[in-house]
């Protein structure tokens, strides 16, 4: 966090030494490294991310998103709290609070997005933008339930779940970030993205949100007529 943090900082410092853009490229593809956060389970990962984008007005394209994050693809793992899910009333009426059970996972996480692209080209060398999360979001997880966790549920008539879990919903969220230019077709993309969305809803009450930062090189062909 403290290199990118560094790098933002530098870049806003140096914008009012750049002109504005006036050679704009039609067709941009990005992909770089993810390092994915969830702070409700205490999940961290790392993986890669993949984006297309058409640039149709000098200040917006339309664009699709894919990302890989987790376990399966580099690593993933984080704790689920006896608060938030769905067995806590269970728990506290036979006199085990809630808040002392956490459960281990290790995940994988794929999203798929499409959607707009707003940008501001008041600069030559960096570009900002500005972008609404809509899509939807795969994750399968791999839960170790304490044994004694899974006695308690036998012994109440309660099925023990899958320690194998998957599931498949949408997103809502917000992201941003700038592209820096190194040349006319390549630069550097820093972005940060934010969303909300409700993955496991049979066992988790809540609704989770993932910040997602992403860095990685963009390579961009073409000619916008405007």
């Amino acid at each position: 966090m403290k290199p990118f943090l560094f790098c933002c900082l530098v870049m806003f410092a140096c914008l009012p030494a750049f002109a504005q853009q006036t050679d704009i490229n039609r067709y941009t593809v990005f992909t770089g490294f993810n390092y994915l956060i969830s702070p409700a389970r205490n999940l961290t990962a790392r993986g890669f991310d993949v984006d297309f984008g058409v640039t149709v007005k000098p200040w917006l394209a339309l664009g699709a998103d894919f990302s890989a994050i987790g376990d399966g693809i580099v690593s993933g793992a984080g704790t689920i709290n006896g608060t938030e899910t769905v067995f806590a009333p269970l728990l506290t009426a036979n006199g085990i609070p809630a808040q002392s059970v956490n459960v281990a996972f290790k995940s994988t996480t794929y999203t798929f997005a499409a959607g707009p692209q707003f940008y501001l080209r008041k600069w030559d060398k960096v570009t900002l933008f500005f972008r609404p999360g809509l899509g939807g979001i795969h994750e399968k997880a791999n839960i170790a339930f304490p044994p004694q966790l899974g006695l308690l549920l036998t012994q109440l008539g309660v099925a023990v779940p899958n320690p194998k879990q998957s599931d498949t919903t949408l997103f809502f969220g917000l992201g941003g970030g700038f592209d820096v230019k190194l040349s006319r077709h390549v630069g550097v993309r820093f972005a940060a993205d934010w969303v909300n969305t409700h993955l496991f809803s049979n066992l988790l009450t809540g609704r989770q949100n993932y910040v997602r930062f992403s860095v990685g090189p963009t390579f961009k062909w073409g000619h916008l007529k405007h």
